[in-house]
């Protein structure tokens, strides 16, 4: 039997110990083709490939039986709450400028 997503999520947890996981399993449910997002403490000083080795280096047994690992983020537990806390502040911004736009048009 192939990997499962909830045998990947629990090897990145016990090793790498992460303030965010997400893993998809995009195989359709075989188990060979996995999707993930991740941020830990674990990163911090890495490179980008250096995080992407120590991911592999947590998933060496299961790595074995998948035949696509794509690791979509790979952050610091700070530059996941970094980039989640733009969009947000981003989208009022957008927002209230779309009202005062609306306003300043039919005020006219």
């Amino acid at each position: 039997m192939g990997v499962t997503k909830e045998t990947v999520e629990a090897t990145l947890t016990q090793k790498l110990q992460p303030t965010y996981l997400k893993v998809i399993d995009t195989s359709g449910g075989c188990g060979a083709s996995f999707d993930v997002e991740i941020a830990t403490a674990a990163f911090a000083g890495k490179r980008m490939l250096e995080r992407h080795r120590v991911v592999n280096t947590a998933l060496a047994e299961e790595i074995k039986d998948i035949h696509a690992l794509s690791i979509r983020k790979a952050l610091t537990p700070e530059q996941w709450e970094e980039q989640n806390a733009k969009p947000a502040a981003s989208k009022r911004i957008r927002g209230f400028r779309m009202i005062a736009l609306a306003m300043a048009i039919l005020c006219i």
